[in-house]
Parts: C-alpha cells; sequence; structure tokens
C-alpha cells in the first residue's frame, strides 16, 4: 500500500504542473495575442469614426456655404503641425475633397455633398464590421478565460455584472 501511494504522489505533482504550464500558456495568449488583436480593432474603429466626423463636418461646412449663397469663404488653413494661417477663397464654389490614397479630386458642392454620402455610409459599415470583430474577440477571450478556470477546477463563477475593459 505505501508503495501506491509513493508513485500516486510524484504524478499529480508532475500532473499540476502541467496543468499549471497549460495555464501560464492560455493566459499567456489572452494577453499576448486576443487583447493586443482587440486592442488594433479597436484604435481602428476609432479612426474610421474621426473620418467620418471630418466628413460630416465638411458636409455642414459645404451646406453652410450653399445656404450663404456666398462664393467668398475665409478660413484658417492648417500648415502642419498646428500652424494655422488665415486663408481667404475668392470662389469657394468648386471644392477638393479627399478620397483616399492621399488622392483630391475637384467636386461642386452638390457632387460633394453627394461623395459625402456613399462614403459615410460605407465608413459605417466598415465600423458595424469591426464592432462585430471586437466582439468575436471578447468571446474568444471569454471562451478561454471559461477554459482556464476549467483547467483549474474553479467551476462556474456567478454571474456578475461587469463593464468593458476596452
Amino acid at each position: 500500500m505505501e508503495e501506491t501511494e509513493t508513485t500516486s504522489g510524484p504524478d499529480q505533482s508532475e500532473a499540476g504542473s502541467r496543468v499549471e504550464q497549460k495555464v501560464l500558456q492560455y493566459e499567456n495568449f489572452i494577453n499576448e495575442v486576443l487583447k493586443r488583436d482587440l486592442q488594433k480593432v479597436l484604435e481602428h474603429r476609432d479612426s474610421v469614426y474621426e473620418k467620418i466626423s471630418q466628413y460630416l463636418q465638411l458636409k455642414n461646412t459645404i451646406q453652410t456655404l450653399q445656404e450663404s449663397g456666398s462664393q467668398q469663404l475665409k478660413t484658417e488653413v492648417d500648415l502642419g503641425c498646428n500652424f494655422y494661417v488665415q486663408a481667404e477663397v475668392e470662389d469657394a464654389s468648386r471644392i477638393f475633397v479627399a478620397v483616399g490614397y492621399g488622392f483630391f479630386v475637384e467636386m461642386t458642392h452638390d457632387e460633394a455633398l453627394r461623395f459625402i454620402d456613399k462614403k459615410t455610409s460605407q465608413l459605417t459599415a466598415f465600423t458595424e464590421q469591426l464592432s462585430k470583430d471586437s466582439a468575436k474577440i471578447k468571446a474568444n477571450i471569454r471562451m478561454v478565460l471559461e477554459g482556464l478556470r476549467e483547467l483549474q477546477g474553479l467551476g462556474d463563477m456567478e454571474e456578475s455584472p461587469r463593464r468593458d475593459v476596452f
């Protein structure tokens, strides 16, 4: 009887160390892969929201120009690094709109408004896809955490209200 007790002791500690090693691998996967991916997706979504905001701001400016009926425009232009200069545009009936990849296209106000509507709807659809991607990553994080609980023998924990970290 003593023989079986002495042989089962090392096997249990070896199994325990394997479990601890797996737990560390899963924790590393969560922290190094899943959380990093989640952060990248959320940052990308935020940058797309910023683009949408810029297009909507341009739309408001164009609508204000159309309502005023004036062809002249006084504005501030960013030269870079937040250095601004006063600028006066004598004919604001046509404007240059950033269409992507560093290209600008000269458009009338109506063309620009149509373009902005299409572009913002495209960007909105893209943000919805990014939100779905972030939800999938969060679900993967939760699944791995549940697996860790099971590996460690903690069992089911009661659901408690919590907030998102990101």
